[in-house]
């Protein structure tokens, strides 16, 4: 009986489990870069965030023993990415796009040139919670088995969207990420604003990151990301800058990513490799569907370089 119930189970449980495990670096990247463009600043520079964000916290992982230290230390190096990339980009005439590739190419360089030491050391690992442990099916006791920082993600999204519609500090960022000179009116400093906005992101986004490098995966190598800084960005058009609307965005991504996996891991031997392309196919239908020459990108921030 047992058996059967694995088999029939089998695959939905895997795209289930692997939707979660995949989504997480998703959701964090994702509401750092909405709390940046809310602010009318885009940062394409989240791939080198998160990246070199996952090197910092399996490297202090290792030294100290802690994972929780770890990710403390890659929110600080995400928040110093962010606050550069504000920086430099607050001055008149300068391409927030081109920063942000800039940005990312210096954050994988860094990451992979100090990161080379702690490719073989293993670090521990982020904390899962068991809610699984009702059930007697191995599958079923793996897919309820979930980290933390996933259900943080989810918090944190409800709450951002509540601050964003609620909270003075929410409509500080909406009036500045909807119109510059607006803001200015009412004595908001947009600059500062949006320093903080993209210093924040970054810090969120590497938090994705040591996810990756500390519980899924869970080790540090140079390929440890397959691109999910820059797919957030298709992520968040695709939620209408909305943080609830990133998390279940983000679940889609990952249900899309876990497709490979999932067949294989039911014993699908022939073209399941196919489906490893899913996340990247559904990027590009998104950019397709969401892009128009003739009509605004319906939520999008006024002021969001992005727009014009």
């Amino acid at each position: 009986m047992e058996d059967t119930a694995i088999g029939l189970w089998g695959v939905p449980l895997a795209i289930f489990a692997g939707a979660i495990r995949v989504s997480t670096p998703f959701i964090f990247v994702s509401l750092g870069e909405t709390i940046t463009e809310r602010s009318g600043r885009i940062n394409l520079g989240l791939e080198g965030t998160l990246v070199f964000g996952a090197m910092t916290a399996y490297a202090i992982a290792v030294l100290s023993g802690s994972a929780w230290l770890g990710v403390l230390a890659a929110m600080a190096t995400g928040a110093v990415f962010g606050t550069v990339h504000g920086w430099i980009c607050k001055w008149p005439k300068v391409n927030d796009i081109a920063i942000g590739i800039a940005m990312m190419q210096f954050g994988l360089g860094l990451a992979f040139f100090l990161g080379k030491p702690f490719i073989q050391p293993v670090a521990p690992h982020l904390p899962a919670i068991p809610f699984g442990f009702w059930s007697n099916l191995p599958p079923v006791e793996a897919a309820l088995n979930i980290n933390i920082l996933f259900i943080l993600g989810g918090a944190l999204a409800v709450i951002l969207w509540w601050a964003l519609k609620n909270t003075r500090i929410g409509l500080v960022l909406r009036v500045v990420g909807d119109s510059t000179d607006a803001a200015r009116a009412m004595g908001i400093n947009p600059d500062r604003v949006r320093l903080l906005a993209t210093a924040v992101g970054g810090s969120l986004a590497a938090i994705g990151g040591a996810y990756l490098s500390l519980y899924y995966p869970g080790s540090w190598n140079e390929r440890i990301s397959s691109g999910q800084g820059l797919m957030a960005v298709a992520l968040v058009i695709f939620a209408r800058w909305n943080p609830i609307g990133c998390f279940v965005a983000a679940l889609l991504f990952g249900g899309a990513g876990a497709l490979g996996p999932a067949l294989q891991s039911v014993g699908v031997t022939q073209g399941y490799y196919l489906f490893y392309a899913a996340p990247y196919v559904l990027t590009l239908v998104i950019m397709i569907i969401t892009s128009s020459p003739t009509r605004a990108l319906a939520g999008a921030p006024g002021a969001l370089s992005l727009t014009k």
